[in-house]
């Protein structure tokens, strides 16, 4: 059999390239499969490392500003040596700030521009960007300040990086925003649809897991407004309520400024990999991620490769740490759903035998296939 393993990670316990390792290892040792490996990803943490398993390309090193400013050690990825993937987790991430220091006035995304900005030194005409697991709540200020966008408090006086910069902004001068923006093709892999402002904007849902206490949250969802209106008068067009505006602290909005299109992560990370045509010469395609539930058809990496498999009727198998919710939903889309626990385990015991029990659970999958087929 051609078998295509097309697993997200399963956070906490194992990176999706570690997964698809884990399945495809599982497989050969049952017989002579040819297993294509195609580690997921939605845009989020682990974007880079799934991309460059899965296609040839290039990690480039670079230093940029951190998410509170500080100068850190980072990367991004070229594939085909002009298109570049950026996943903001690794320079404005939220796992890069402690707990304590969780504090919108303090964060930035100005190292997201200087990886964008890299990105064009190096002659990149498409830039796909992931914008999961940001610990900013700034609208994209810090990331457009180093693309060029000016921007002044009621003195006159340039603003700094920070969040909280851009409670003090009166007027913003976007004509020196570099030109070569305006030639690429510029992609982002966004799966919420919140608008920037309001009650279902990036301050009021995102704004608490970055540290925003209540006042922040009403600040800040007043400032983006008045940000977003200034950069909109300039523009004549409207960008602050599309779907999607307010993903990664307002960045959703930033992007869509700069001419970017709004797309599903995992049908981006999809593409780049080119998933497509390696299920469409497949016999089986096997997926999953750390716990799957009906939310995994929306969005989900998971719910697109079985939407893939699908449409070249080809079965898929979905095998996560747990399934829980409404299972026929999920059972709608997949040839088969299975949890790797197989037995009573405490969930440290089951994090800490990861790797055994997904072994374990695909050879009892690639078995019963084999029996019938």
């Amino acid at each position: 059999m051609q078998i295509v393993v097309a697993p997200d990670s399963y956070k906490g316990s194992l990176s999706a390239t570690d997964v698809a390792e884990t399945i495809k290892q599982a497989i050969e040792a049952l017989g002579d499969h040819n297993v294509i490996t195609k580690p997921m990803a939605d845009g989020g943490e682990g974007t880079i490392e799934a991309i460059l398993s899965a296609s040839s390309g290039e990690e480039i090193q670079l230093s940029t500003s951190g998410p509170l400013g500080e100068t850190i050690q980072t990367s991004y990825a070229i594939i085909d040596q002009k298109n570049a993937i950026i996943e903001t987790a690794m320079h404005a991430g939220l796992y890069q700030v402690t707990e304590d220091k969780r504090n919108p006035d303090l964060t930035t995304t100005y190292g997201m521009g200087q990886a964008i900005l890299d990105a064009l030194d190096k002659g990149c005409k498409k830039i796909i960007v992931g914008l999961g697991g940001s610990a900013t709540n700034d609208g994209g200020l810090g990331l457009l300040q180093a693309l060029g966008l000016e921007a002044y408090d009621e003195d006159g006086n340039t603003v700094d990086i920070f969040g909280k910069d851009l409670l003090r902004i009166t007027s913003v001068n976007l004509e020196k925003l570099d030109p070569r923006l305006a030639k690429i093709d510029l992609r982002i892999a966004c799966d919420v649809d919140n608008p920037l402002c309001g009650e279902l904007g990036a301050s009021n849902v995102y704004g608490p897991q970055k540290g925003a206490t209540t006042d922040q949250i009403r600040q800040y969802d007043q400032a983006l407004d008045q940000f977003a209106k200034l950069i909109e008068n300039q523009m004549g067009t409207t960008f602050k309520d599309i779907a999607g505006a307010g993903a990664a602290g307002g960045l959703g909005f930033a992007f869509l400024t700069l001419g970017g299109s709004l797309q599903s992560g995992a049908k981006l990370i999809g593409e780049a990999i080119a998933l497509p045509e390696a299920i469409k010469q497949a016999d089986l395609v096997i997926t999953g991620e750390g716990q799957s539930d009906e939310q995994t058809l929306y969005g989900k990496a998971p719910g697109y490769v079985a939407e893939l498999a699908n449409n070249y009727h080809v079965p898929a198998v979905l095998l996560s740490g747990s399934i829980g919710g409404d299972t026929t939903k999920l059972r709608k889309h997949f040839a088969g759903c299975f949890s790797i626990v197989n037995r009573p385990l405490s969930l440290a015991e089951c994090m800490s035998n990861t790797s055994a029990l997904l072994s374990e659970q695909v050879k009892q999958i690639i078995s019963l296939i084999q029996a019938y087929k």
